[in-house]
């Protein structure tokens, strides 16, 4: 019965997996272990995955790429991702863009600052593989 039922949560997540394929995610972050790290987990899942280190970078990268969601470190020089998230919604092209906002932060503050710019989700650091895909599923894949 035990190995029904995994068998079951397998298939599942493969069918959630399918649902993946081709869906562009921007990570936005300062750390090339957090960019690498929702990288690899993205590919394996079949996402087309668009790394910028910094918010000005993503800025650049969004017009050219158009992701369906979008993950952003909140602590980053030169531009946070509060101001980022604040700079994406304000554009009516991305306005309905769903922007994930990730912090090692799990503060209640950190959580409505974020709402208040228009954040969709709020992740802590370090993410799993399956927080970051169900964020994903939830979001960009919701009109699927």
């Amino acid at each position: 019965m035990a190995g029904a039922v995994q068998l079951t949560i397998l298939l599942e997540k493969r069918v959630d997996n399918e649902a993946l394929k081709g869906v562009k995610v921007m990570v936005i972050d300062d750390s090339n272990t957090i960019r690498r790290s929702a990288e690899i987990f993205l590919n394996q899942a079949g996402c087309e995955v668009i790394l910028a280190q910094d918010g000005f970078d993503a800025l650049s990268k969004i017009t050219d790429h158009e992701p369906d969601v979008v993950f952003v470190d909140i602590m980053m020089p030169r531009l946070d991702g509060y101001q980022t998230c604040s700079l994406i919604k304000r554009n009516a092209r991305y306005r309905t863009t769903p922007v994930i906002m990730l912090s090692s932060k799990d503060g209640l503050f950190d959580r409505a600052r974020g709402r208040m710019v228009g954040s969709d989700e709020y992740l802590t650091k370090p993410f799993t593989k399956d927080t970051l895909l169900t964020a994903v599923r939830e979001h960009a894949c919701a009109g699927i």
